[in-house]
């Protein structure tokens, strides 16, 4: 099989070719509004041109009281779909489909943000000297967990009439659909927590809501940890069940990634001690999740060659994800099909303290990120403590900004018709 080879899903939608450029977080909305802006009409432009598949965007919150950063987009029953539409008409400019991933952060939210730092337990993350920097959650009660249920399902037919081809449901990475797959960090016992069948309940509502708000042929994807990478937390076998409640509920394509705030894998380190594949960091847990599953898999995690591509490809994955590579190389899909080997090499910061190499890695994607959206090339020879330094005081900004914009915008516990 070869990379550049059409996949139909399941629902109908036809990906021009096995590749995809995997969510990265921008951080570049636009206040007020925590809008999408010119600057990600451009970046998006860019990937358009650049011969992915199918193009997954970085994560819009559905929950403006709640957000990953300050320079998250928001998409709610508030937002103006305008600059959705804009959005959306750039990044689907060249061949590829282009889904909108949409998530609530749940526990992961800084100290330093407004606004409500939920989880399904109050269970707050652990990174030893840096526990301060996140929120201490706060359980979420019955009510709350229908109304964010329903919030992920406005955000995803909004999104649909923005003129997006799907959404990613973002149920990995620590994040709150993840938090409710945990163990570690779903302590409930009510019929959300407990048994693995209680803990997915969250994410099978959450996904059967979408496809009830959404059309037949909208493509609906989950993103999922093929592993926690913590001991005692949610692991391979797990996920492998959870990929089959999935079943049976419209889901198109399942995105293979791993780790969380506190186990970092999907940027090559685990706390468990488990080693990771120096490229493609997760193939052979989805190698094992291969044989049960029903639904096209797609894998992603540290692939920069297309030899470790097609490997990939050749083991049974459906769709190869990339992410730094293409914020480095935007055209790096367009230069395979032209028959070049070309590879990237992604920074990796040897830097002692895990916790900081891993916010450092963050920063310097989206430094190239923001030079991409002003229509510069990617710089690869940069100082990772200059950029670091610079993100942070530039993330104090946007935290002054976003809590003045929520001080003084609507924010109902329900999600009512979208205007």
């Amino acid at each position: 099989m070869d990379l550049f080879t059409p996949l139909e899903l399941p629902g109908g939608t036809t990906l021009p070719n096995r590749l995809a450029k995997a969510a990265m977080e921008e951080s570049f909305a636009a206040q007020p509004g925590q809008l999408p802006d010119e600057r990600m009409e451009r970046l998006y432009a860019r990937w358009a041109r650049g011969g992915a598949g199918l193009v997954i965007t970085g994560n819009v919150m559905v929950d403006r009281r709640a957000l990953t950063s300050p320079g998250t987009v928001v998409l709610d029953e508030h937002s103006p779909l305008e600059p959705f539409r804009r959005w959306a008409a750039a990044a689907a400019s060249g061949d590829a489909r282009v889904w909108m991933q949409i998530n609530h952060p749940g526990r992961q939210v800084g100290s330093d943000m407004p606004g409500t730092a939920w989880a399904p337990s109050a269970v707050p993350i652990s990174l030893g000297k840096h526990t301060r920097r996140f929120a201490h959650p706060t359980a979420m009660t019955e009510a709350d967990i229908e109304a964010t249920i329903a919030r992920f399902a406005l955000t995803a037919g909004r999104a649909e009439e923005a003129g997006f081809h799907g959404v990613q449901v973002h149920a990995a990475h620590g994040y709150l659909l993840s938090q409710f797959l945990s163990p570690l960090v779903n302590r409930r016992t009510d019929r959300w927590g407990g048994s693995l069948d209680n803990r997915v309940r969250m994410l099978t509502d959450t996904v059967a809501a979408v496809r009830a708000r959404v059309s037949a042929g909208f493509a609906i994807g989950v993103k999922l940890n093929a592993a926690d990478f913590q001991r005692g937390g949610f692991d391979s076998e797990e996920a492998a069940q959870v990929i089959t409640a999935l079943d049976g509920l419209g889901v198109d394509l399942v995105e293979l990634s791993g780790g969380t705030v506190e186990s970092p894998a999907s940027m090559g380190h685990t706390t468990d001690q488990r080693t990771l594949e120096r490229e493609a960091y997760f193939l052979s847990l989805a190698e094992h999740l291969l044989e049960t599953a029903t639904v096209p898999l797609m894998l992603t995690g540290g692939i920069t060659r297309r030899a470790t591509a097609e490997k990939a490809l050749a083991r049974g994955v459906a769709v190869v994800g990339m992410a730094s590579a293409l914020a480095l190389r935007p055209d790096l899909p367009e230069r395979w099909r032209a028959g070049e080997d070309v590879r990237v090499d992604v920074p990796r910061l040897g830097w002692r303290d895990r916790s900081l190499a891993a916010a450092g890695t963050l920063a310097l994607v989206r430094f190239q990120l923001d030079r991409l959206a002003q229509g510069r090339e990617p710089r690869s020879r940069v100082s990772p403590r200059w950029i670091f330094t610079a993100d942070s005081l530039r993330h104090r900004r946007r935290v002054r900004a976003y809590g003045a914009w929520l001080a003084h915008e609507p924010t109902s516990g329900t999600p009512g018709t979208a205007p």
